[in-house]
């Protein structure tokens, strides 16, 4: 599995997003999904927190696929600090994100 694939799951936190990135509906939820793969293993589990430092890790299956894609475009860019969320937005396209961001929205 691509190291971006296992990175997307920290690019989604669920602070809110400043950003004005605008996520068209041209996502496609089929590669979506398969993006998201890795991100399931952190942001599909109800309650869970991380060890070091200790933070709970949304589960954000249902957001709105222009939150997801803006807050993966905010850490892509660091104006959403998180290191392993930076790393994992940092190697995917546009339309990666905007795939991921169609996958989630549809996820409940």
């Amino acid at each position: 599995m691509k190291l971006k694939h296992v990175l997307c799951a920290a690019l989604l936190g669920g602070l809110a997003v400043t950003g004005v990135a605008q996520a068209d509906d041209d996502g496609d939820v089929v590669r979506g999904q398969q993006l998201a793969e890795t991100c399931m293993g952190c942001h599909a589990v109800e309650g869970l927190r991380n060890a070091y430092p200790s933070y709970r890790v949304p589960k954000i299956g249902g957001q709105t696929a222009q939150f997801i894609y803006n807050s993966l475009v905010a850490y892509q860019q660091g104006t959403r600090a998180h290191p392993t969320m930076r790393a994992q937005a940092g190697s995917l396209s546009e339309q990666e994100m905007r795939d991921i961001a169609a996958f989630f929205a549809q996820e409940q």
